[in-house]
């Protein structure tokens, strides 16, 4: 099998560099291409004046000119240095701005493009892959989004550089050339080697940092401290803070070895080339060749030239990999969709009187790299306004088949259809607008309870919310708080923001899903951390508010949902048992021996609570 990290990328350094100058176009950061050669001009300009002033001095000294011509030529060079160098300066703090807008535009397309991939690419190991590394390619200022901007404007300074010196040199020996051109050549294999090393480790290192990291955030997390207390679990983490640094310590060692070697061996190469270059240029001024102003000139520019050629080499080398960063985002970017959110024809509008119906015809699901269905040949239809439980044990498909029907997942086999009509037809993004749901993860948003409610920022109807707010048993909660619907969550953003218990964010998820007001009602274990007696009660405040509506609710305790209509019972792969609470408890099958053995977990005083 060929090695990951070998694989030849998708994109080459041509093309990601075209893409990063095209996305700077158009996002209206023209500037950074602009400002990018005017630094790189400045930059040379700078370094030729620094070049010339030396030797230009000297030779006007040795021709004896008068006082006042030598102190205007000081003041040229000088007041040409205070103005490139000023440029310099403004550009150079300018550059910065443009840049940082430019790896914002990627973030953003990364962000949508993980905020509406299809559903299944969730489950793809490469999907997976591509999104970790887009986010080092883009976490910081140095990361390779942004850096790149600083390796180009590098390189065609380099390049230019090499140019001019190239003219420069050829005026007095070729030789010369050539023996800075080997030497750095050698020193740039060895320090790319150096370089090879750290990179080809970095994942290495990337673990024991990773390790230090989590231990750290294991110590100081809020949701630890009472584990760690009522345990006494601190001796055991900081044994494993000791064991994680001293790997990482050894890691270290082990890369300053191999650095300091590398060091030494470009001290040799570049002590060698100096020597050479010294001894060549006084050669030619014994011979007569040069004068004093001339050596002085030619020696500048030989340490110089080799600044260039190495700096062109580790500019290409840099750009390479960031090239491959570059090309990791573009892939994830680029990455197929197995089906388009708004593609496909519209959802038909229903009469108030005739709601949807979704039927399951033969379908079957395999999750991507199994060798075996999760469900197979599931037939099932749920009929407009029913309210529909689905209970089993742990890892049975329950959320599976919910997702199918949700449309999440497009079955292996088999086909869903929503009032007769296979659901891969419609426009993906009018289907999601069927469903209110509430799943075992549900995200709050750094933002108010309004937002929060209405699922979005914008074109929030409050009387909605203060209505859902309301049904859902959150009013005097909400009415309590000083900012009420505008009151903030999520203090890792908000220092003012509101922390609510387990049961007010259950409560409030449920007003999520009653200002949605969609046609189907999906419950997905929201309430699994809550005791059994809280479960039911939940769920059937979802029941009395929903009437009307089809409703799915999910659940490994069965007693929270006998009150539905029509029960599933989800076992090997399919549809076990299928009937009301009553139906099922008489048939003596599977359900009715799990609800007994449920049932004496939640006896109180020689009370059934199950009931």
């Amino acid at each position: 099998m060929k090695d990951k990290q070998h694989t030849k990328p998708k994109y080459n350094m041509g093309q990601n560099v075209l893409f990063m100058a095209k996305l700077a176009w158009t996002t209206g950061e023209k500037k950074v291409i602009l400002l990018s050669l005017l630094l790189a001009s400045a930059n040379v300009v700078l370094n030729l004046l620094n070049l010339y002033l030396p030797p230009t001095i000297l030779s006007a000294v040795e021709r004896q000119v008068s006082v006042s011509a030598l102190l205007g030529t000081i003041a040229l060079f000088v007041l040409a240095l205070m103005a490139v160098s000023a440029l310099q300066a403004y550009v150079q703090e300018n550059t910065l701005f443009g840049r940082i807008s430019v790896r914002s535009e990627l973030i953003a397309q990364l962000n949508h493009k993980a905020a509406t991939t299809s559903y299944p690419n969730l489950f793809e190991e490469k999907f997976q892959t591509l999104e970790s590394r887009c986010l080092m390619a883009t976490s910081s200022n140095a990361a390779a989004t942004e850096a790149v901007w600083t390796t180009l404007t590098e390189l065609v300074q380099n390049l230019l550089g090499f140019g001019i010196y190239v003219v420069l040199l050829s005026s007095v020996q070729p030789v010369l050339m050539i023996v800075i051109l080997i030497t750095a050549a050698i020193s740039y294999g060895i320090g790319r080697q150096l370089n090879e090393w750290g990179y080809r480790h970095r994942e290495e290192e990337g673990v024991l940092d990773g390790h230090l990291a989590y231990l750290s955030r294991c110590s100081s997390d809020p949701a630890s401290a009472k584990d760690i207390r009522m345990f006494g679990l601190a001796p055991w983490i900081r044994e494993l803070q000791e064991k994680a640094m001293g790997a990482y310590t050894a890691f270290q060692q082990r890369a300053q070895g191999v650095y300091v070697w590398t060091k030494i061996a470009d001290l040799v190469f570049a002590f060698l080339r100096n020597g050479l270059a010294y001894a060549y240029l006084i050669r030619l001024v014994w011979a007569g060749s040069l004068d004093v102003p001339q050596f002085l000139l030619y020696f500048s520019a030989a340490s110089g030239f080799t600044a260039w050629v190495t700096g062109v080499l580790w500019d290409l080398y840099k750009l390479h990999k960031q090239s491959l960063d570059l090309s990791t985002v573009r892939e994830y970017l680029d990455y197929e969709e197995p089906f388009s959110l708004d593609e496909g024809a519209p959802i038909p509008e229903q009469q108030s009187n005739t709601p949807h119906e979704i039927r399951l015809e033969h379908v079957s699901y395999r999750y991507p790299g199994t060798d075996q269905d999760i469900l197979t040949d599931v037939n099932l239809t749920i009929r407009p306004g029913e309210k529909l439980a689905v209970v089993g044990r742990n890892g049975a498909g329950k959320t599976t088949l919910i997702k199918l029907i949700c449309g999440f997942l497009d079955p292996t086999e088999g086909r869903i259809l929503l009032d007769g009509r296979d659901i891969r037809t419609f426009r993906r993004r009018e289907y999601y607008q069927l469903f209110s749901a509430v799943f075992q993860t549900f995200s709050l948003l750094a933002e108010s309870l309004a937002a929060n409610v209405a699922g979005d920022t914008q074109d929030i109807d409050r009387d909605r919310v203060r209505n859902a707010v309301s049904q859902a048993g959150l009013a005097d909660k909400i009415a309590s708080l000083p900012d009420g619907l505008d009151t903030k969550l999520n203090r890792t953003v908000y220092e003012d923001a509101v922390q609510l218990s387990g049961g007010e964010t259950q409560r409030l998820m449920l007003a999520r899903a009653l200002y949605r007001d969609a046609p189907f009602l999906v419950l997905d274990e929201p309430t699994a951390a809550l005791d059994p007696i809280a479960e039911s009660d939940l769920y059937q405040k979802y029941s009395e508010l929903t009437q009307g509506k089809s409703s799915l609710y999910i659940s490994h305790r069965l007693a929270s949902t006998r009150f539905c209509d029509r029960i599933l019972l989800i076992a090997d792969g399919g549809i076990a048992e299928e009937g009301t609470h009553e139906q099922l408890i008489q048939r003596g099958g599977q359900y009715a021996e799990l609800f007994a053995i449920q049932s004496k977990y939640y006896q109180e005083g020689g009370v059934d609570d199950a009931r």
